[in-house]
């Protein structure tokens, strides 16, 4: 298994991911932190969830994802009268063979791109469930495990909009982060009308990394460590959000687990083997805030899962660290942690 013990792996792993990235962002202009959480979100071994308005290039996003890896893609349009069985299979009679055969739904893939999931009915965005969490598919009794790396990429539109239906919370639980694209700047929807005015940029996008690579990346971004004091300040924060006066409904261990795995990825691609204060700071309100259900009062004071996410950081006290690395393998030294004052970046 490749760690970052191997400082010339760490670079090789490093390039790799740039590679990635900057194929996205050919496609992607003027959105950057966009393109890199997608990014940590596939690294870090989760599901991402791209909420917007209509027209903003949500699902070219996930397009261009998938196709800069070369590894296996499916694509599936959830209506209203898409079945449960379109997505995970359906076991078929063989006349001839006299038994039944497995016919394997779209999520055998890779990178399953689920366009406006919220168009489906609550039935049917169930049937994802067991295979974003435990990675398998289970019909008629047998067991059949997905391929490695799998990421489910799902665009939907605002609730408000018509025709759709809510995500249930489980569902939502499954995603590691949600993301909005957001509209263009000027300049970048300026660029995008001479890029995507007369063909489509995907034509002539080819893969720029393997999906054993992508595999080899997951892997390093396993080994990169998290001091104890971190560790406690990622549970503190999601631990408030269970206890917060404006939501109704907190965040669960499995959102804690996800933001530790994102805030490794994160610093693996920033070329760290070790985690700051300052990636559970970044990625608390994309990891955290599509779980969180405001109360009655909050949404009538319009307040915004987000805000509360932003209000917690600024009350949760900041682990002060010192992390030490040397060239060959890490070596860390923690040394005392003391409480910062609310918001303060003490390391």
């Amino acid at each position: 298994m490749t760690t970052f013990d191997d400082r010339a792996s760490l670079a090789d792993l490093t390039s790799t991911a740039e590679r990635v990235r900057g194929s996205v962002e050919r496609v992607i202009e003027g959105k950057p932190e966009v393109v890199r959480l997608s990014l940590v979100v596939l690294l870090a071994e989760g599901h991402l969830l791209i909420e917007d308005v209509p027209g903003v290039g949500k699902t070219m996003l996930a397009k261009t994802l998938a196709r800069s890896i070369d590894c296996s893609v499916q694509r599936i349009q959830f209506t209203p009268d898409l079945l449960p069985s379109d997505i995970t299979g359906v076991s078929i009679w063989d006349q001839q063979r006299r038994e039944f055969e497995f016919k394997p739904g779209a999520i055998f893939a890779q990178i399953v791109i689920g366009d406006e999931i919220n168009r489906a009915s609550p039935k049917t965005q169930s049937a994802l469930l067991e295979s974003m969490e435990e990675r398998q598919v289970t019909i008629d009794g047998e067991t059949y495990p997905l391929p490695s790396p799998f990421m489910v990429v799902a665009t939907q539109n605002p609730v408000e909009m018509e025709g759709t239906y809510p995500l249930p919370e489980a569902q939502r639980d499954r995603f590691m982060a949600r993301v909005s694209v957001g509209y263009p700047s000027p300049e970048a929807e300026l660029q995008m009308l001479d890029v995507h005015g007369s063909v489509s940029p995907l034509d002539d996008l080819q893969p720029v990394a393997h999906a054993h690579d992508i595999v080899k990346l997951i892997e390093a971004v396993r080994d990169v460590y998290v001091a104890e004091p971190v560790r406690r300040y990622v549970v503190d924060l999601v631990a408030a959000t269970r206890n917060h006066p404006d939501l109704r409904l907190g965040a669960s261990p499995r959102a804690t687990l996800h933001l530790l795995r994102a805030v490794k990825a994160s610093a693996a691609l920033a070329g760290r083997d070790y985690v700051l204060p300052d990636d559970v700071q970044a990625l608390a309100a994309p990891v955290l805030a599509h779980r969180l259900l405001p109360t009655a009062q909050a949404q009538l004071n319009r307040r915004t899962a987000e805000q509360v996410v932003a209000d917690i950081l600024q009350r949760t006290p900041v682990p002060n660290a010192a992390v030490r690395s040397q060239a060959t393998a890490p070596r860390f030294q923690e040394q005392a942690y003391g409480e910062q004052s609310p918001g303060g970046r003490g390391y």
